[in-house]
């Protein structure tokens, strides 16, 4: 304020003095020159004086708001920073605590943690593949039931239902369908082109009643898997290499079916020594790259119908005791000779 002041007046002397200067100096060296017009002349000298003052303060107040401006932006991306990183803490906080929780004895307390996981990939996107790797990692966990057939029952079950054993069992497996259910939600759609690519291990995991249809997925893993009941995985996208060496579906009952129909393996599908004990459905299926399904066991019938294979395909020794059907289907190469063991 001060300096502006004293702007102010040394501008008025100085226009003062302009004023004065031009009309003396006009009424002093041209005669012609009336007291009038020099008078009017040296308004315009002060005058100019006055209006450079005021442009240099316009220029000056302009300045001084672009730095308010500047100050304020910069204000504001530090409040946004600052904001992000208390949503990045909140999270990070909810995710430790929903890992722990995991852990429960109570099966209830473990369902709450799954979908307290899963609400926090949908509020943060960027979370969704740590969540995907934690319910994977979950599933992984070494789990048995009495009626697969593997487990047999313990003393205090005594073959029952609802014996402690089994009934223990049964509370443990509603927990991962919810954790199955959960991945297949956060899965994008198979039409999703712009989606994000997420990847499954489910190295070695037991499965029931596994659905993962019409949903896109980059690399799938479920090597030496144990899969029970009906396995749903129609319609997939799966962009990256699937892994299925290994793979085993139950037995007797449990048995039911593998369907894979409709669905695009863009890259390699690796089907290596699986052991499928019920029926497998191909039917238009579409295998972008190298597949492998030698030393493999089909118990029973194996559809195959329009399915296109535009990589190497690989049947070597497979084990076929039901019925085949590959009728439609579109070979590159060599076409593999596919028939029912005697």
């Amino acid at each position: 304020m001060g300096e502006r002041r004293a702007g102010l007046v040394v501008t008025i002397a100085l226009a003062v003095l302009a004023l004065v200067g031009v009309s003396s100096a006009l009424l002093a060296l041209d005669p012609r020159t009336t007291g009038a017009d020099a008078l009017r002349t040296g308004g315009l000298a002060a005058g100019s004086i006055v209006a450079l003052y005021a442009l240099w303060l316009n220029d000056r107040r302009r300045r001084v708001e672009e730095q308010r401006q500047d100050v304020e932006r910069q204000r504001q991306e530090l409040e946004t920073r600052r904001a992000e990183l208390d949503r990045d803490r909140v999270s990070d906080e909810r995710f430790a605590r929903a890992v722990e929780l995991l852990g429960s004895e109570a099966d209830q307390v473990r369902v709450g943690a799954l979908h307290a996981l899963a609400g926090l990939a949908r509020s943060n996107p960027s979370y969704t593949q740590t969540v995907l790797d934690v319910l994977c990692s979950y599933l992984r966990r070494p789990f048995l039931h009495p009626r697969y057939g593997d487990a047999p029952a313990k003393p205090d079950d005594d073959g029952e239902w609802p014996g402690p054993a089994t009934a223990n069992a049964e509370r443990k497996l509603q927990v991962r369908l919810s954790a199955q259910r959960i991945i297949a939600d956060l899965l994008p759609a198979a039409d999703d082109v712009a989606a994000p690519r997420y990847d499954l291990d489910l190295t070695g995991a037991t499965l029931e009643y596994f659905d993962l249809s019409g949903r896109r997925i980059g690399t799938m893993t479920l090597r030496y898997a144990r899969l029970y009941s009906t396995t749903n995985l129609s319609r997939c996208v799966v962009t990256g290499p699937a892994w299925f060496t290994g793979m085993t579906t139950g037995s007797g009952r449990l048995s039911s079916l593998f369907r894979c129909t409709m669905t695009e393996f863009q890259d390699r599908a690796w089907f290596s020594r699986v052991h499928l004990h019920g029926r497998a459905e191909f039917d238009g299926t579409t295998f972008g790259g190298r597949t492998k399904f030698a030393d493999s066991t089909v118990e029973g019938s194996l559809a195959m119908t329009g399915c296109v294979f535009a990589g190497e395909a690989n049947f070597k020794a497979v084990r076929l005791a039901g019925r085949v059907d590959v009728a439609g289907t579109t070979w590159q190469g060599e076409v593999p000779e596919l028939r029912t063991d005697p």
